[in-house]
């Protein structure tokens, strides 16, 4: 998903926000000639994640900009660890330092993380997902971010999976149709790879499901004990995922019922932005 193309529309957009008619403070302080190095340096333990976003911060604001990453993706790193090293044209490098943290610092801070809920669920066979409550317009970093802390996608867009949710089968039940109906005529609308995912809330609704032939049921906010249950009566018939008030304290007991995904909205929608900084040290001018 994070494709060239992307993070440069995306970088680029970010700032033409920042500095639509220039940086005014460097170009008043900073004599055109100066040169500078920074480090890129981690104020906390953390996963690293964005680092060709961040180069690329800096190489649109100035071609001659140099990066160099020091850490890959994914990487855990500590503290005052270096994690990239940034040389060239002074004004420049303060122009694109804010953009280029607030994409990594927040890339970072999910992939950190995914990273803690990974760890809580590593003795399990679930894998965590993401979700599409991710910020309009980053999806493609945020849901990086999580790969990057040993997470996994969920479906990328409405265009790529049906999953239909308490509201597409409120809407069938309102025009009289059963969902086991309503599943198999998708069935017979999509196209024979595509992958069909119905929500559940009670456990009730789990065998007209699975009578309708889906691939994934999600259990949306099933008690333990009920989702225990409902792994046992699924028994292999289809890929169970957990969702609904997920967090890094009920987790691990998700995990243990046996279900095989678990999808976590708060990987993308509450992730604490990693403290990251730019320690710039000028050099020449």
């Amino acid at each position: 998903m994070l494709t060239p193309a992307t993070i440069d529309r995306v970088v680029t957009a970010a700032l033409d926000e920042d500095a639509p008619w220039g940086d005014l403070t460097s170009a008043a302080f900073l004599p055109a000639e100066a040169v500078a190095g920074a480090d890129l340096v981690g104020r906390e333990d953390g996963v690293f994640s964005g680092g060709e976003v961040f180069a690329a911060a800096f190489r649109l604001t100035d071609p001659a900009i140099r990066v160099e990453l020091l850490v890959e993706d994914g990487a855990f790193f500590r503290g005052s660890e270096p994690l990239a090293r940034v040389s060239g044209p002074a004004r420049a490098i303060l122009t694109a330092e804010r953009v280029a943290l607030n994409f990594t610092q927040r890339m970072s801070g999910i992939a950190t993380l995914t990273a803690q809920y990974v760890a809580e669920t590593a003795h399990t066979r679930a894998r965590i997902v993401d979700t599409r409550k991710t910020t309009p317009g980053l999806r493609a970093f945020e849901r990086h971010a999580v790969v990057n802390g040993g997470g996994r996608n969920h479906r990328n867009s409405l265009s790529d999976a049906v999953m239909a949710k308490d509201n597409h089968l409120a809407v069938l039940l309102q025009r009289g149709l059963s969902v086991t109906e309503a599943i198999r005529a998708a069935r017979d609308l999509v196209p024979h790879a595509t992958r069909i995912e119905v929500e559940v809330d009670r456990v009730e609704q789990i065998e007209p499901v699975l009578a309708g032939g889906v691939d994934v049921i999600m259990l949306d906010n099933f008690s333990i004990d009920d989702l225990r249950a409902a792994v046992e009566q699924i028994a292999g018939r289809a890929v169970v995922e957990a969702s609904g008030g997920v967090t890094l304290e009920t987790v691990r007991a998700i995990a243990e019922t046996g279900v095989d995904v678990i999808s976590v909205g708060a990987l993308t929608h509450s992730a604490r932005a990693l403290d990251l900084g730019l320690d710039v040290r000028i050099s020449g001018g």
